[in-house]
């Protein structure tokens, strides 16, 4: 089902939906990354979860999520993401438990007066970068969820080692600390990479954090694709060490993503 389709205004991510999963899903890090955040899904996402998912994509993570038993409310800003989710649910048979919006993240008060209550939310690679307040997105979550549901936030951070020596061996420092600065613009986006530190500050009035994970630590950036391809084993290898030591105190802080686990609080 897809809910005020018509409605939808163009999106800075229009162009990239036909192309997402060539250039990111189906690629070689592209694919450990999701299989490390989908690692976390049976404890955050358990069979008959109602999910609401901020910032969809292409529908990987909910059709995901559907077939491990649980209803989607899947949004994005953009309508060709939300055609690819919907068309890749019909694909795998599992339309009937999934429900696109047109949605911004900074708009979800408009779910408010419907008055539903999500079991859990779920927002994947860096979504959530592209808001101007945390706080917000903060406060309207914690009318849509209820007390005890869970939350899984990917968000890109400010502080990549891997990235640094990336585009410095480039002789590109504008493009090595560009995480420093306050914000960034893409294509007319305004994005942010708030450290998992004040990710949790703006979650925390409403939700206790239950774990902080980094991600893309050890393993190369998704830019890195041609690199990780000519050596496979060594990704396999940083992979591996990666997810053993992937919760420890600071990990976190260093990955071109961190996963931040969120409980809402009962008072």
């Amino acid at each position: 089902m897809t809910l005020a389709a018509d409605a939808a205004e163009p999106s800075a991510f229009d162009s990239l939906a036909e192309r997402y999963d060539q250039t990111f899903t189906d690629t070689t890090l592209g694919t450990r990354y999701r299989a490390a955040v989908w690692r976390r899904f049976a404890s955050v996402f358990p069979a008959g979860s109602s999910v609401l998912e901020i910032g969809c994509g292409t529908g990987v993570d909910a059709v995901e999520l559907a077939r491990r038993g649980c209803t989607v409310l899947a949004t994005d800003a953009s309508a060709p993401m939300l055609a690819a989710t919907a068309a890749r649910a019909s694909a795998a048979g599992v339309a009937s438990a999934i429900t696109t919006q047109h949605l911004r993240a900074e708009d979800l008060a408009e779910l408010h007066p419907a008055g539903q209550v999500f079991d859990a939310v779920l927002s994947d690679f860096g979504a959530l970068n592209c808001v101007a307040s945390l706080d917000d997105v903060a406060r309207d979550l914690a009318a849509l969820v209820r007390p005890g549901g869970r939350a899984l936030l990917c968000l890109m951070g400010p502080v990549v080692p891997w990235e640094l020596a990336w585009f410095a061996a480039q002789g590109s420092m504008r493009k090595a600390t560009r995480r420093w600065r306050a914000t960034e613009d893409w294509r007319g986006v305004t994005v942010r990479y708030p450290s998992p530190t004040t990710a949790h500050r703006a979650f925390a009035p409403w939700f206790a954090t239950t774990r902080c994970s980094g991600l893309g630590v050890l393993l190369p950036p998704p830019y890195a694709e041609r690199l990780a391809v000519r050596v496979p084993r060594v990704v396999g290898v940083l992979d591996a060490i990666e997810r053993r030591i992937e919760a420890a105190p600071a990990v976190a802080h260093l990955g071109d993503h961190y996963v931040l686990e969120l409980e809402r609080r009962w008072t």
